[in-house]
Formats: C-alpha cells, sequence, structure tokens
C-alpha cells in the first residue's frame, strides 16, 4: 500500500479506458434510444392517420398528432447523429418527449393534460437547443473516421 504524497491526487482520476467505456455505454443507450423513439414515432404517426379519426374528429387536433409525430421522428435521427454529444443527445431526448409527449397527451384527453400545455413550448426549446449544442460543440472529424452512423 502507497503512501498519499503531494503528487498523489485527492480525487481519483478514471482511467482513459473507463471513461471510453462509459463513453461507449453512453453512446449506446442514446443510440437504443434514438431508435426506440423512431419506432415509436412511426407507430404514433400511423395511429394518427389510421386509428385516432375513430376517437377524434377534430381535424386540428389529428394535425396536431401528426406534427408531434413527424418531430418525434425527426428528432429520432438527430438524435442518432448526436449520440456522440451528450448535451445534443440529451436535449433532443429531453425535447421529445415533452414536445411530443405533451401534444399526444392533450390530443387524446385535453382536459386531463391540461397542465401539460406550458411543456410543449419548453419541450421544443430543448429541441433547439440540442440543435445548437450540435452546433457548437465538437464536429466529427471524417478525415479521423469519427463520423459515422
Amino acid at each position: 500500500m502507497t503512501t498519499p504524497d503531494e503528487n498523489t491526487p485527492l480525487i481519483a482520476q478514471q482511467s482513459e479506458s473507463s471513461q471510453e467505456t462509459m463513453s461507449s455505454s453512453t453512446t449506446s443507450t442514446y443510440w437504443r434510444v434514438g431508435a426506440l423513439y423512431g419506432a415509436a414515432g412511426v407507430c404514433l404517426g400511423a395511429f394518427g392517420a389510421h386509428g385516432l379519426k375513430q376517437r377524434i374528429s377534430d381535424p386540428a387536433k389529428i394535425a396536431s398528432w401528426g406534427t408531434a409525430a413527424q418531430y418525434q421522428i425527426l428528432h429520432s435521427i438527430a438524435l442518432l447523429v448526436a449520440r456522440d454529444n451528450p448535451l445534443a443527445a440529451g436535449l433532443f431526448t429531453a425535447g421529445m418527449s415533452m414536445f411530443s409527449g405533451s401534444i399526444y397527451a392533450l390530443v387524446l384527453d385535453p382536459a386531463r393534460f391540461k397542465f401539460l400545455g406550458p411543456v410543449t413550448p419548453l419541450g421544443g426549446l430543448c429541441l433547439i437547443g440540442g440543435w445548437l449544442a450540435l452546433a457548437f460543440g465538437k464536429a466529427p472529424s471524417v478525415a479521423a473516421g469519427e463520423l459515422r452512423l
């Protein structure tokens, strides 16, 4: 056992392989979330185009449902691309959940989910933040093979 001295860090440092494993795990998680949100978006879009019309006759609500599904699918793809940028990926995940999720709930039962009304624009801000995090974050290098799907 070694005794601590002025060269010993007070906080244990993670090894590079530990950081790579954590990064790889986070990347893998965001990849799965993006793929699952994409699949759910397609299912919800199909439900909106076919099954929802049997429950709801208001064309504006059906259009809102379609918008939520489109945003969910689009940002699922963005999440797949942004999986190596934790800030952008987190913002896309939160944004899709809040933006699309609140619209789905409000279309299905506006009285019950009225409290979610203010959540929709917050979700939109998260989506915008995700794009800005991509714009101002470290860009992957094509030459170094960092850009991959």
